[in-house]
């Protein structure tokens, strides 16, 4: 049994605590350097770059809403939902005695890879002995061992020391890396150049508005103009305090003296196009993470009249792949502890992301069936209206029966007295005034 490890033998080691330059371990490179004396951790671009963040919660909010459920194969053309089933117990408490929820795991689960392309889970054991699955971040787990194709043990590091956990007892999600096949490489690191890019923008925003939105610019004075120290320091002075950003008079026309002029050296936002960088950002993120920018709300070159295409596109092409990993995952490292395992399979809930509206699915299952296929009484209970007893037959139509035919006549073609049946036209009738 894997379950056997605590909460408390975990806190010994004290993981909460950052350690090393990085506050990673040495074997992990975890950081971007995104100016000359600037270096920021994977955690620490997802809290300050706007797209990364939005990319990442929108993968991992779209995602735990789905649902994570056990199934039972009971054929090859059926199923059942088995919510008993210690796998679906674990899941709906994964970590018992805390306020952690599936939803809430599936969305740490998808931040994580997310940002690392990798993720970590303890199997652990609560206070009565359930299983329980302890959410291990990336900075303090660590893949072990000479072999290069899997951890031959993983080692969780904290400010008090480490312990060290055999491979059946740690879950560990993680995708393609061409230097290490042990551990995933973080999409953010292929988008070092349009983040750096991005930072500096940013910080030359912020210190255009820091300076009242003034840029840079020289003023020049007459040749053979005197002006004396005093006069000097006085029209700096008065300058800064008027027109800075802070000024009396920051965003008003300043007055220049003595023949001065002021010429723009700097650069503009407008010039810089400032919001076709941001706009350029966030489609290189999203693309990065295999997300339709239309789906962030990047409309350009969109139609309303794409939105449903683009909702399939998600749940099919974006999201398709990320669910079976984490499905494959799920089955592979933890249902094999928990009994039974015969016949038992995980499955998110995509198909409920996949159906149309509520008139396509019923002008479908219309058509399909031959006729109506709801009761009045589920009718009611749909829009929150109270049962009656006598809502609860199903009504057929006249002009609908069994088999979808739309007359009585056509269920009898061996009546030898429907002679339109027998390949007869009927016999005209008479007509007042004499036959025609």
């Amino acid at each position: 049994m894997a379950f056997v490890v605590t909460a408390g033998q975990i806190a010994r080691i004290d993981p909460s605590s950052n350690f090393g330059r990085w506050g990673y371990p040495s074997a992990i490179p975890a950081q971007l350097q995104l100016g000359n004396d600037t270096w920021l951790t994977y955690e620490e671009i997802f809290k300050t770059q706007p797209a990364v963040r939005t990319v990442i919660g929108f993968l991992a909010r779209n995602i735990a809403q789905l649902g994570i459920d056990p199934y039972l194969r009971t054929s090859d053309n059926d199923r059942k939902k088995i919510p008993d089933h210690p796998l679906g117990k674990l899941l709906e408490n994964p970590f018992p005695g805390s306020k952690w929820t599936k939803y809430r795991l599936i969305n740490w689960l998808i931040c994580e890879i997310g940002i690392f392309d990798c993720a970590y889970l303890l199997k652990g054991r609560a206070e009565d002995g359930t299983p329980s699955l302890l959410p291990i971040p990336r900075r303090y787990m660590e893949p072990m061992g000479d072999n290069p194709f899997q951890a031959d043990f993983y080692r969780l590091t904290g400010s008090r020391g480490y312990q060290d956990f055999e491979p059946d007892q740690v879950v560990h999600i993680w995708g393609y890396n061409p230097d290490d096949p042990r551990q995933g490489i973080s999409p953010i690191e292929t988008l070092r150049m349009i983040l750096a890019e991005e930072y500096a923008a940013s910080k030359f925003r912020e210190k255009m508005w820091r300076n009242g939105a003034w840029v840079g610019g020289v003023i020049t004075r007459p040749v053979g103009q005197r002006w004396s120290p005093d006069a000097r320091a006085r029209f700096r002075t008065d300058w800064r305090e008027q027109y800075n950003a802070d000024g009396a008079d920051a965003g008003g026309t300043p007055v220049l003296e003595d023949g001065m002029t002021y010429a723009q050296t700097g650069i503009t936002a407008k010039d810089a196009q400032y919001v076709e960088a941001r706009r350029l950002t966030r489609e290189e993120v999203a693309v990065a993470y295999f997300i339709n920018p239309g789906m962030l709300g990047l409309m350009e070159g969109q139609t309303q009249g794409n939105v449903p295409e683009l909702h399939k596109m998600l749940y099919q092409d974006t999201l398709g792949p990320w669910l079976t990993m984490i499905a494959q995952d799920i089955e592979r490292q933890v249902l094999p502890d928990l009994e039974p395992t015969a016949n038992v399979y995980v499955e998110f809930n995509l198909a409920e992301k996949l159906r149309g509206s509520f008139e396509e699915q019923a002008a479908a299952i219309s058509s399909s069936v031959g006729g109506p296929w709801m009761t009045r009484s589920e009718a009611r209970a749909m829009n929150n209206l109270g049962h009656l007893p006598e809502a609860d037959d199903l009504i057929t139509p006249l002009n609908v029966t069994q088999g979808g035919l739309a007359s009585p006549r056509d269920t009898a073609p061996d009546n030898p007295s429907n002679e339109e049946s027998n390949g007869k036209l009927p016999k005209p009738k008479p007509v007042a005034g004499g036959e025609r």
